[in-house]
């Protein structure tokens, strides 16, 4: 029986050689592509004081190099701002910038938990979406807004939100 188990695992490995599996592993684009794709996620509040996303859905293909602006453009203070978490996108994607202002911050791969408005403005995030699937967007209250610790991240249930989803094929 064990002479079986040793030539079965020999032929395995024979059969399943470097070649094979480079052939069935290429890759879905160049990840140094310029420039990105621009897309742009606007965060905005509406009369009830409800989070907005614009849109609520995007497709995006893997592969490619995009550039996510995200918008505040009505952001009213600290406590009133809205926070914006896509954990498992970034988790399946290279992270390669993102930019505050006149900030760049070069991730080359890590990963960061949340973006938070607390003031009108934008940011935009780079990266290579690498595995196809649907993925999440949560847009809601700040966790001290509605008495939390300050970094929390997860759905603040007991304020308000809003989910969006970004659909990489």
């Amino acid at each position: 029986m064990t002479r079986f188990l040793i030539l079965t695992f020999l032929m395995l490995s024979i059969a399943v050689s470097p070649y094979m599996l480079s052939a069935k592993a290429e890759s879905l684009g160049n990840l140094a592509k310029f420039p990105p794709i621009r897309k742009t996620l606007t965060v905005s509040t509406s009369a009830d004081g409800m989070p907005r996303l614009a849109p609520l859905e995007m497709r995006l293909l893997s592969g490619r190099y995009y550039r996510l602006s995200i918008e505040c453009p009505d952001v009213q203070g600290d406590l009133r701002g809205w926070r914006i978490e896509m954990a498992e996108l970034l988790n399946n994607a290279h992270l390669r910038l993102v930019t505050i202002g006149d900030i760049e911050i070069h991730l080359q791969g890590l990963s960061f938990n949340a973006i938070e408005c607390d003031e009108i403005g934008s940011a935009d995030v780079s990266f290579v979406p690498i595995r196809p699937g649907q993925y999440p967007i949560y847009v809601g209250n700040v966790p001290l807004a509605v008495g939390k610790p300050i970094g929390e991240s997860g759905v603040q249930r007991g304020g308000k939100y809003v989910f969006g989803r970004i659909i990489v094929e």
